[in-house]
């Protein structure tokens, strides 16, 4: 079975994610930045490498990414710093894509956001400004690699139990989607590798998540 690389392996996503994936007896590798969090990380049947891609370079991580088939980025710095939220969310996510092209990965998972992009309107002086940017020009770098990739762009995030449906469209105004359902829409596409160079933007919907998807391909 194929092997998949989480970057950011602790996140509420990235763990609902592992769990999926290990189910469906994917090798999942785990990336956490705390040796603490191994055990949770063995809980959901992945495997923990513990790395910080703050500080590791393209050379470093495209060795980490040896055997890979896919790479999944659910990382980010969680509401830091402006500097470290560019260090995180932008420059250190655009080192594992260049990773990943140099470790021959063929496929990249980005989990962003739904507004995400150069008209994402958020102003200089609004304190969210820095992560907009920052996953507009990582997603911007993602889309000009030779990668496979898949962009997700989830709506509001809440952590109610999944509902497995959704709503998609490159139109939808913002609203809300479970973690676990992102976690889904997540799994789904790491299987199907005809979402590659696709933008999957979505809500909690009325549609079955495998209906919505596959719509949409």
């Amino acid at each position: 079975m194929a092997a998949v690389t989480i970057i950011g392996g602790h996140g509420k996503i990235a763990l609902l994610l592992a769990r999926q994936l290990s189910d469906y007896r994917y090798d999942v590798t785990s990336w956490i930045r705390d040796p603490e969090q191994g055990a949770d990380i063995e809980e959901v049947g992945a495997s923990p490498a513990v790395l910080d891609v703050e500080s590791l370079s393209v050379e470093e991580m495209a060795e980490a990414f040896a055997g890979a088939d896919v790479v999944v980025w659910s990382a980010g710095a969680g509401g830091g710093s402006p500097e470290r939220t560019v260090a995180v969310d932008r420059d250190a996510a655009i080192r594992s894509m260049d990773a990943a092209v140099a470790a021959g990965v063929p496929r990249y998972v980005m989990v962003s956001y739904i507004g995400s992009g150069p008209d994402h309107g958020v102003p200089e002086d609004n304190p969210f400004f820095a992560y907009a940017q920052a996953k507009t020009d990582a997603d911007a770098h993602l889309r000009g690699t030779s990668l496979d990739w898949t962009i997700l762009g989830p709506s509001t995030l809440t952590d109610d139990s999944g509902t497995g449906r959704i709503e998609v469209g490159d139109d939808l105004a913002s609203g809300n989607v479970t973690r676990e359902d992102v976690a889904t829409v997540a799994a789904y596409v790491v299987k199907h590798a005809v979402f590659a160079r696709t933008t999957v933007l979505f809500n909690n919907g009325e549609t079955p998540i495998k209906l919505a998807l596959d719509a949409i391909v």
